[in-house]
């Protein structure tokens, strides 16, 4: 048991957070918000296409793999992310999530629309409160992938949101090559 305490307190001590705080911050990174609401935008799109060019009955279909999502609960649990990570933990909305349900959510193309639509407007107002250096609203309850302390930074939580983003794009480019193929069969 001493040895997982020494190895975990390592492991706090060498993780990329504490490397990454604990170095001089000579000059901040500063980045243009329009310039990243692009990427942002972009990703969202993205998935609303896939989920229109495939229609409500593929969007709501998994692919037949073990815990697979449909390409509609994927972007749900996107526009989740976005209201959480950029909601919650920058613009203090006091929002309550529910995952599982995200990953079920079922629908129409124009019923997703209205809601990324929607979430793209809330997040143009979170990102212009956004303080890159300050910590966010909340500690993350534990979850912190890179290791550390559970509070991350705003400019962390804004990254943190594309990444998840990006992720879930590809993980909705190839379930709608499945589903395609699947449906061809």
């Amino acid at each position: 048991m001493l040895s997982r305490v020494r190895s975990w307190a390592h492991a706090e001590r060498c993780s990329p957070t504490a490397i990454l705080r604990s170095m001089p911050q000579e000059k901040p990174l500063s980045i243009n918000q329009n310039d990243f609401l692009i990427f942002l935008d972009r990703a969202l799109d993205k998935m609303l296409l896939i989920v229109e060019e495939l229609g409500d009955n593929l969007a709501n279909r998994e692919p037949d793999l073990p815990n697979a999502n449909s390409p509609y609960g994927i972007l749900t649990h996107c526009i989740g992310v976005v209201d959480y990570w950029m909601g919650n933990l920058v613009g203090d909305r006091g929002i309550k999530r529910d995952r599982p349900a995200e990953f079920a959510a079922r629908g129409t193309a124009a019923e997703i629309r209205i809601r990324v639509e929607a979430v793209k407007l809330r997040l143009r107002e979170d990102v212009a409160m956004v303080d890159g250096p300050a910590d966010t609203n909340e500690p993350l309850a534990g979850y912190n992938p890179a290791g550390g302390p559970d509070n991350w930074t705003q400019g962390a939580a804004l990254i943190h949101t594309y990444e998840e983003l990006a992720q879930h794009l590809g993980h909705m480019d190839i379930t709608r090559d499945l589903l395609l193929r699947d449906s061809s069969k």
